[in-house]
């Protein structure tokens, strides 16, 4: 198969989809591997290196999609690389599609092959595409809110961790995840006072645990979350249903509960934000301000930090990448249930649940 990995092109994304290992990988199963120029660079990898894998160089993203079979790229096509894809071809990527009737609209017109990093489940539940990348950003939202909670930031000048006599502030998670596992080890290990919030006994009990108790967990219901968002100086949200749009839990009027300076670093943008007031914004204007609190709500998080990014993605991406190319589409998802799963567009029809569930729209069995 001709594989083609193109330079992200979205707003301050850094990563690229595949490492000089993995073209090698795939070369040595018979495959041909076309990079395009400059794509490694912000992970720190060059073109010499792709070369030395034995890839090829691509000048423009156009020979790039016009010659693959199969497209592998981190983030969701958009702008001009939507009208580069050709009717049949496997784009495999992360493309959180229920948070964008445009962008699956799109896929469907052109006939694309759509399969979904974040929705390849295995049969205990497990989503191995998507956790490294939501142990990144469980682990940066803590870092992002302090930065948030920062003076410059129009924040309430708090340091999380207080310092003698002045108390830390209080860290409010909402989902116990692997985000919100994440975001718990930094945040407690910063010295912040912790509350994490699940509808899943067994996660928090798990957190408690590994916690050796230095944390707070509670149910999560509609009056719970209220209360602790309006005790909060950082919420961070980290709900996740696979391929559906995240839960609205922090309504409009929580957020005006909240103290101003308060900061929320909503994780769940990239499926449609646990926020009423979350919108997306970029690495390059991360911020914003409503109702007197400040908001970070970047899509692609783990851009921040492209190489660790880019290393601990590529490790999980790489075997089902090889199962595509070595079968085909059709054969590998028929032996694969998790890939079965990562399906979420094909021939023009919508085919995860939980995509057509977020637009009223008939899903397609496969």
């Amino acid at each position: 198969m001709f594989v083609g990995v193109p330079k992200e092109i979205k707003t301050g994304e850094r990563r690229v989809a595949m490492l000089p290992s993995g073209v090698a990988a795939f070369v040595a199963h018979g495959h041909e591997v076309l990079i395009e120029r400059g794509a490694g660079e912000g992970s720190g990898i060059s073109d010499a290196d792709y070369r030395k894998a034995g890839a090829r160089i691509a000048q423009k993203a156009e020979n790039v999609w016009g010659r693959a079979e199969m497209i592998v790229k981190v983030k969701e096509p958009f702008g001009d690389e939507l009208d580069r894809i050709r009717d049949g071809q496997i784009v495999y990527t992360y493309f959180h599609l229920a948070s964008s009737e445009t962008l699956t609209r799109s896929l469907m017109k052109n006939g694309v092959s759509a399969v979904a990093y974040e929705t390849i489940q295995r049969g205990d539940g497990t989503l191995p595409l998507l956790t490294p990348m939501s142990e990144v950003a469980g682990r940066l939202a803590v870092q992002k809110g302090a930065y948030c909670l920062e003076a410059r930031s129009k924040g309430r000048g708090i340091l999380l961790s207080g310092v003698s006599g002045v108390k830390p502030a209080h860290v409010v998670i909402l989902g116990a995840g692997t985000a919100g596992q994440n975001a718990c080890h930094v945040a407690v290990g910063m010295g912040a006072h912790v509350t994490i919030l699940d509808i899943d006994p067994a996660r928090l009990r798990y957190v408690h645990d590994i916690m050796g108790g230095h944390v707070t967990t509670l149910m999560s219901n509609r009056a719970t979350v209220g209360e602790e968002v309006e005790s909060a100086d950082l919420v961070i949200g980290t709900v996740l249903i696979p391929g559906a749009r995240a839960p609205v839990l922090v309504t409009k009027d929580m957020v005006k509960s909240m103290r101003p300076g308060s900061a929320i670093v909503d994780v769940a943008i990239d499926q449609g934000g646990c926020c009423a007031t979350s919108r997306p914004t970029t690495h390059d204007d991360p911020i914003y301000h409503e109702h007197g609190v400040v908001h970070y709500c970047v899509t692609n998080m783990p851009g921040a930090v492209p190489r660790t990014a880019t290393y601990a993605l590529t490790n999980v991406t790489l075997g089902y990448g090889l199962a595509l190319a070595d079968n085909g589409l059709e054969k590998a998802i028929a032996e694969d249930a998790a890939l079965r799963r990562g399906l979420n567009v094909y021939q023009g029809k919508i085919t995860h649940q939980g995509v057509a569930d977020a637009f009223g729209m008939p899903c397609a069995e496969i």
